[in-house]
């Protein structure tokens, strides 16, 4: 038993309204309402274009310069929002949103999930709403969740052998946002040769699709829009965790420095997933190549380190769970928020750069090819030096069984498809967003800024 939880289910039941209310004020008195700025921008742009005869990309929020800014194929998947109205969207954005966080959540825990029970999942429930990511993704109205699921739905089809249709969701994603498709890089390194085939004439063929059904869109944004990042939002805007927001902050505008910088990242990222994919840790896998995705991505807003929970599920299955709650109550705290306006000096290159430092740290150091301490065992089918299970014959890991569950055991099965096994995996994203309406003066509550893409507040 877990100590210091309650044994009883009404001191559970206590310490869990204890919890909510805890969570309830924080999420009060801590700036977070984006007044779903990014699904407006989802919204009125397909609005205009189905109703209005208006192009993808010409839209913009009322009193901004924001508009749609992913590849074609997603205003093509976003086509049943011009049956809705507004309020119907929203609701409609929040329980897809909560349907692909809990498809994440079971295959991050893998088999033994239903082992942990009301308790162990309410209590994960409390932890993952604190976290800001998700709260950004949620309050945002953003699709980072979607497109995990997708990834990790594609990662547990090659960690249980069942490769036929491996490759389908991670060219999915990366058809609708252009960051998933360092997923189709792992799939090379891991020598994946069939479901990297598939991904990628997923992605070519969604985004041929896309061009049929507007070719002038396509031809924008291929020629024009992509290569804009004006239109995302200013690179120095704290909100932008990446390498290349780390350097804009510094006032560093050289490209080839940026360029310099992300081709180190791949380098570390590729040796480390091949050293992952070689252990048979597919979860870490995945998770090594979400995190260098938000790195190396030109601009990876808060909301995009969502990709990074899978980090955690690796850091918890290893017996690392201090660490991760440590880096994951950073990640809770809005800290970087601190130098909005100001990131000059050592304070600043620190401070502001906070999450980027975490996402780094990493994909340096995360565990790579190991089990849990309690489920060690004299076999050497989970040593880094052993050979990757043949997708035929994927080795299942059962989560160690703890008498008392609670969330510190619910996240440690997030490595419950085991690191011998072939874990489900995650993956990243980026871009503007936008509304029908002019958003409130003060979006984030008691905090002047818009969104993550707005350098100023939108106008009241």
């Amino acid at each position: 038993m877990t100590p210091g939880l309650p044994r009883t289910d009404r001191g559970r039941l206590l310490l869990l309204l204890a919890l909510a209310t805890v969570v309830t004020v924080f999420t009060a008195t801590v700036p977070l309402l984006r007044d779903w700025f990014d699904l407006r921008v989802y919204y009125g742009s397909v609005d205009s274009w189905v109703h209005h005869g208006g192009g993808i990309y010409d839209y913009r929020v009322p009193g901004t310069p924001y508009g749609f800014t992913y590849p074609p194929f997603a205003a093509v998947v976003m086509l049943p929002m011009a049956l809705l109205d507004l309020r119907t969207a929203i609701a409609a954005a929040l329980l897809l949103n909560l349907a692909a966080l809990a498809l994440i959540l079971r295959l991050l825990a893998g088999p033994a999930w239903r082992r942990h029970g009301w308790y162990g999942w309410a209590l994960a429930a409390c932890v993952l709403a604190l976290f800001e990511p998700l709260r950004d993704t949620f309050s945002f109205g953003q699709v980072n969740l979607l497109l995990l699921a997708l990834v990790l739905t594609d990662a547990a089809l090659l960690a249980t052998g069942r490769t036929r249709w491996a490759g389908i969701g991670i060219g999915l994603a990366a058809a609708i946002k252009l960051t998933p498709a360092l997923f189709i890089g792992l799939l090379l390194v891991a020598r994946r040769w069939r479901a990297a085939a598939v991904a990628g004439a997923v992605a070519l063929g969604s985004t041929a699709f896309a061009a049929s059904v507007d070719p002038d869109a396509s031809r924008f944004y291929w020629t024009e829009a992509l290569w804009d990042t004006n239109r995302v939002g200013r690179l120095g805007y704290v909100s932008n965790q990446s390498v290349q927001g780390v350097l804009a902050r510094l006032g560093e505008t050289d490209r080839a420095v940026w360029a310099a910088a992300v081709v180190l990242v791949l380098g570390v990222w590729a040796l480390r997933a091949r050293r992952a994919v070689a252990a048979g840790d597919w979860t870490a896998a995945f998770a090594l190549t979400g995190l260098a995705a938000c790195l190396v991505s030109p601009v990876t807003w808060v909301h995009h380190l969502v990709w990074l929970l899978p980090s955690f599920a690796v850091l918890i299955r290893t017996g690392r769970a201090r660490i991760a709650g440590a880096l994951y109550a950073v990640l809770c705290t809005s800290v970087v928020w601190l130098w909005f306006d100001d990131a000059s000096g050592v304070d600043g290159f620190l401070g502001s750069n906070t999450y980027a430092w975490i996402t780094l740290g990493l994909l340096l150091w995360l565990p790579v090819g190991q089990q849990s301490p309690d489920r060690r065992t004299g076999s050497r089918s989970t040593s880094t030096t052993a050979a990757a299970p043949s997708p035929a014959a994927p080795a299942i890991r059962p989560a160690s069984v703890q008498p008392e569950p609670s969330f510190g055991t619910a996240a440690a099965t997030v490595g419950g498809v085991a690191a011998t096994g072939r874990p489900a995996a995650p993956d990243t994203s980026r871009e503007p967003t936008g509304s029908t309406r002019l958003p409130a003066s003060k979006p984030q509550s008691s905090s002047e800024r818009a969104s993550s893409y707005t350098a100023e507040p939108p106008p009241s």
